[in-house]
């Protein structure tokens, strides 16, 4: 696949530790690691998008050098998850004979590990054992908790976060000038809020949104997404906050009858709420009735009448804060607007 038709986040994927983005600590230990030369296994816990399988296989070509390519052995658990692939892929692996630097060791990367069957994780650990002297295992995952015990015992823990907002606008300017793509400074907001600290979601939203529309600017970013515009989602958080829950349950409607789902209009207000420049207790208040109806729709009851009830709750709670300046009148919900 020539660079043309390359997927941005593969084509500029960092290759050496000082080019990741974000989690500064957890980089930090993966360079002291590549300058010592002790490579112990890790397990490498947190969301996604967020730089775990990257950092580790950057970590791998700092200090496999030219033998990176025989030296490492990357699977992804969610694909090859169950015993069969212990004991044949990652077992003739560790076996094999590769002749890596002094004091290196051959790495096996396995990505969404948490997914690995119970058995699959017991035989793995087995291999981790009887293999020690030459192979390492770097295990990549979302929840550390499905990780079986006996697994974290043996394995050094690097924790990554979501990435902040300045570091993921960094990188799409980085990649705008790179490419030439014209970017509005709302349309980077908009991927910002759309990726919620996930750099390969932004970068994937960037390329689509400029590959389908030439242009990078807030409609065209959240008409890609498929998501409810959150100047919208702030106006009925506006007038219901106001008491006027008319208007409120009329912009609801409207948003329903384009087709958002339940669950992507509760998550659109989480964001909008967690984003809200407000007093903390108003804020918290405002959390804790969003979360309720998360709740219930996560639940199974995906319905209008849960989100109409949020819109009662928030009229009711007479919290008594404004937030007009995140209201842009400019937004059109039967237009443009996103949506």
């Amino acid at each position: 696949m020539s660079n043309n038709n390359k997927p941005w986040v593969e084509k500029y994927r960092p290759k050496v530790l000082s080019e990741v983005v974000g989690n500064e600590e957890a980089v930090a230990r993966l360079e002291a690691i590549a300058a010592t030369g002790n490579l112990p296994n890790v397990i490498l816990a947190g969301p996604p998008g967020t730089g775990k399988t990257t950092s580790m296989l950057a970590l791998a070509r700092q200090m496999l050098g030219d033998v990176y390519n025989e030296g490492v052995l990357e699977l992804n658990a969610s694909d090859d998850r169950g015993i069969e692939v212990v004991r044949e892929r990652i077992k003739m692996f560790a076996k094999k004979r590769v002749n890596v630097p002094e004091g290196a060791h051959k790495l096996v990367v396995l990505d969404e590990a948490d997914s690995m069957t119970t058995a699959a994780q017991q035989a793995m650990r087995r291999t981790m054992e009887v293999y020690s002297n030459t192979t390492r295992f770097a295990l990549a995952c979302n929840n550390s908790n499905k990780i079986a015990e006996p697994i974290q015992s043996r394995c050094a823990m690097v924790r990554f976060s979501k990435l902040s907002d300045k570091h993921v606008l960094d990188r799409l300017e980085f990649v705008c000038r790179q490419e030439n793509v014209t970017a509005t400074a709302k349309g980077l907001e908009a991927l910002i809020f759309t990726a919620d600290g996930d750099m390969r979601n932004a970068l994937n939203n960037l390329q689509s949104t400029y590959s389908g529309f030439g242009v990078v600017d807030d409609v065209s970013v959240f008409r890609v997404c498929d998501q409810p515009h959150p100047v919208v989602v702030a106006r009925i958080l506006t007038n219901c906050l106001d008491g006027d829950l008319e208007k409120g349950l009329q912009d609801l409607q409207t948003l329903w009858g384009q087709g958002y789902a339940a669950i992507d209009l509760i998550q659109t207000f989480f964001k909008v709420t967690r984003a809200l420049d407000v007093p903390e207790a108003p804020k918290l208040a405002l959390l804790k009735h969003v979360g309720f109806a998360h709740m219930r729709i996560a639940d199974g009851a995906a319905t209008l009448l849960q989100l109409a009830g949020l819109l009662a709750k928030i009229s009711n709670a007479n919290l008594k804060v404004k937030v007009r300046h995140l209201v842009d009148d400019g937004v059109d919900l039967d237009g443009g607007g996103g949506m």
